[in-house]
């Protein structure tokens, strides 16, 4: 099947006016609920009291949708992909990934606003080139990226959320030939349903490196993903998200699929992939896990 530009750019048109009545709605019916202030005036260096935590804990994990959510103000928030594969094919080669302790440390500046630096620990790449047969490895210490959350509307309260989140990578890695600044804005947003489900949307662009040459281009994420708790303990996540290349205008669809098991309040553990459909989209394979304090 064919997806011209203008079945694309439409498709996307109609969700985003959808999510935008959706959290209009959200906002008409929720403007008469009383405004939190328990939690006004707490820091990174006046801690929120445990009291006044959330009772479970908010994670950007397991998938490509992050929450809206940030970490209470003067508290830290640990979040790994432990283990991580990644298979990849181009026209010329196959590409195979590992990844070890993508940590995300998480802290909480303000009630509403918090830092975020993701450190890539180790990785290993491994080349195959499709024609000659070659072989190439190389491994080293990672790229580390800086996002800052800010919280918009419905961090504590309601049902519907919204959040921005900026972000630079800088290419810090030993192993790869990406050595080229990256940066992008994510927009996540949480709609929050009756018989604890929820749906997850985020909208994000990125500038980001060509896969062969050394220039940048736009690229649009669109993400929506539906969870539900289940035996208390367990949620299960589904979610479909793609990707477009403004300068190669090439897209590539995924759906994915992750368990979140809650060992307690402060600690979860996940497993998940991320299934490109297409040859050439990348499939992902995680373990992870979450914890705060």
């Amino acid at each position: 099947m064919t997806i011209t530009k203008n079945d694309n750019t439409k498709g996307l048109w109609r969700t985003v006016t959808l999510l935008i009545i959706v959290a209009l709605l959200q906002v008409f019916c929720n403007n008469a609920h009383a405004q939190d202030t328990s939690r006004k005036g707490y820091t990174l260096f006046k801690p929120l009291p445990k009291a006044l935590m959330r009772e479970d804990m908010e994670t950007d994990r397991p998938n490509v949708t992050e929450t809206p959510h940030t970490v209470e103000a003067g508290h830290f928030q640990y979040e790994a992909d432990l283990f991580k594969f990644q298979r990849e094919r181009t026209e010329d080669e196959r590409q195979h990934s590992w990844l070890a302790n993508q940590a995300n440390l998480k802290l909480g500046i303000l009630r509403n606003t918090a830092l975020q630096v993701i450190v890539q620990t180790y990785g290993k790449e491994i080349n195959h080139e499709i024609t000659t047969g070659e072989k190439e490895s190389a491994s080293g210490f990672g790229d580390i990226t800086v996002r800052i959350k800010q919280s918009l509307y419905g961090n504590y309260d309601g049902n519907f959320s919204i959040a921005v989140m900026p972000y630079i990578k800088f290419p810090t890695n030993t192993y790869t030939d990406n050595k080229i600044y990256e940066e992008g804005l994510m927009i996540p947003m949480l709609l929050k349903l009756p018989h604890e489900w929820k749906i997850g949307m985020q909208l994000e662009g990125d500038y980001l490196k060509d896969d062969e040459a050394p220039a940048r281009h736009a690229e649009l994420l669109q993400s929506v993903t539906l969870s539900h708790v289940l035996f208390k303990k367990l949620e299960v996540f589904s979610e479909s998200f793609y990707t477009y290349n403004f300068k190669d205008h090439k897209m590539n669809n995924f759906l994915d699929a992750a368990l979140e098991y809650e060992v307690t309040h402060d600690l979860k553990i996940d497993v998940g992939i991320n299934y490109g459909l297409q040859t050439m989209a990348h499939k992902d394979y995680f373990a992870g896990i979450a914890f705060r304090y």
